[in-house]
């Protein structure tokens, strides 16, 4: 295997990936992929699905095994999965293990989006994407008793559609939180309602160092790094979509619900933004409901890489209380 700096390697995005002077994209992390199915420890079960047809979207759904049609029907989970736009899936054991742990906690059916990823498909590709299964959702939501998915007709009430994700995925949520609020008019016909948006460690970033950013440049220096690589912008890091304070950027005051859960790991070194965000979405003229939820000792996605944790429990725990408390 290569090593960083070594002349077959144009570019190095570590931890994540080296681009080879080929072309060849080496992804060091979120390469393994673990099938769909029935999950003995959560007795949650899941299928992949085709989204999007004509770019080759994904998902993954899951639901509770014994959740029969008669039943109540149980709310909608659409989840964007984190690995800096670049790597990882829905298809990741790392993410499939954390989705059925939520299903089973949280008791609500789940879409894990599988959109395509940088640099083989540079940003925005990523919200396109996430759109489109957006959209594939508003279609259900009209459709009802008449679409194909057997899941989403029988089991979801579309009055409680949650929007998730974490790092990456949690940026995604807000951007699309957003783009609901300003494309989807009642008029419209589609039928169905963003209950909240939950932004588990959001990846928001920035040219100029602020708090803790400013006493570690050598991890701000990694972080400065991804993003250049994956979007294309002569922006930088204060591109609008990956620093949602700047000007340019659509306020935040627009996400389409009124209720928001933002959490926050201890040693993260994306907290600053991530708590400049509650600060800021609380601040503003959004009339909801900003809650903030911080885990102590603990890094960024930790409940992604350390599931059985107890504070990953307590933390998919919270998550479930904030989909179930109204």
């Amino acid at each position: 295997m290569d090593v960083p700096n070594s002349p077959e390697i144009s570019v190095d995005v570590p931890p994540y990936l080296r681009v080879h002077k080929d072309s060849t994209v080496e992804r060091i992390a979120g390469t393994q992929v673990v099938p769909a199915g029935l999950d003995s420890d959560t007795n949650v079960v899941s299928k992949d699905i085709l989204v999007v047809p004509e770019t080759g979207v994904t998902g993954r759904l899951y639901r509770p095994n014994s959740t029969p049609p008669t039943a109540n029907k149980l709310p909608l989970l659409v989840y964007f999965h984190g690995g800096a736009f670049c790597i990882s899936s829905a298809s990741d054991p790392l993410y499939h293990t954390s989705l059925n742990n939520l299903v089973a906690e949280a008791n609500v059916v789940a879409l894990s989006v599988n959109y395509r990823l940088a640099p083989e498909h540079p940003l925005p590709t990523a919200y396109q994407d996430s759109w489109s299964a957006i959209q594939w959702v508003a279609d259900a939501s009209r459709a009802k008793q008449h679409h194909q998915e057997d899941w989403i007709r029988d089991n979801v009430d579309f009055d409680r559609v949650f929007l998730a994700g974490d790092s990456a995925g949690a940026n995604l949520g807000h951007y699309m939180a957003l783009k609901l609020n300003n494309n989807f008019p009642t008029n419209d016909g589609f039928d169905f309602k963003v209950a909240g948006l939950i932004m588990v460690n959001p990846y928001f970033w920035g040219k100029e160092a602020i708090g803790v950013e400013i006493t570690d440049p050598e991890r701000k220096k990694m972080v400065d790094k991804w993003w250049s690589f994956v979007c294309p912008s002569d922006k930088g890091n204060d591109d609008p979509l990956i620093n949602p304070f700047v000007e340019e950027a659509p306020g935040i005051e627009g996400v389409a619900c009124d209720r928001v859960l933002v959490t926050v790991a201890e040693k993260d070194i994306l907290r600053e933004r991530e708590k400049l965000y509650h600060k800021m979405l609380s601040n503003s003229d959004w009339r909801g409901t900003a809650e903030f939820h911080e885990t102590p000792g603990e890094d960024h996605v930790f409940h992604i890489f350390n599931p059985n944790c107890e504070q990953a429990k307590s933390l998919i725990k919270r998550i479930a209380h904030f989909i179930n408390e109204h």
